[in-house]
């Protein structure tokens, strides 16, 4: 059968931390009618440039944050998986009372 994926298996994501060194936003977007806006990102981090596209036009990270994300690489670029970014949290930072 064309296109039966059975017995294959999806590519993992790969996973990046880093200091969040810009971000330039483009949009609002509409792909096709009834679609919602769409907000292009485009991140550096780590001096690595990643592509962010969802529907808010904010992000829930600042510039010189240290952030984590899951993303793929493509022939057009590295894309950040949508709900994957956010801010890093290291636990060896805690204080413990």
């Amino acid at each position: 059968m064309a296109g039966y994926k059975r017995g294959r298996r999806r590519q993992p994501r790969e996973e990046k931390r880093g200091t969040l060194e810009s971000v330039e936003t483009e949009g609002p977007f509409k792909e096709w009618l009834g679609m919602p806006d769409l907000y292009r990102h485009t991140l550096v981090v780590d001096g690595e440039t990643y592509s962010y596209q969802v529907e808010e036009s904010e992000l829930p990270v600042a510039v010189g944050d240290y952030v984590v994300f899951r993303y793929r690489d493509t022939k057009g670029g590295r894309w950040v998986d949508r709900r994957s970014l956010g801010v890093a949290i290291d636990p060896s930072s805690y204080q413990r009372d």
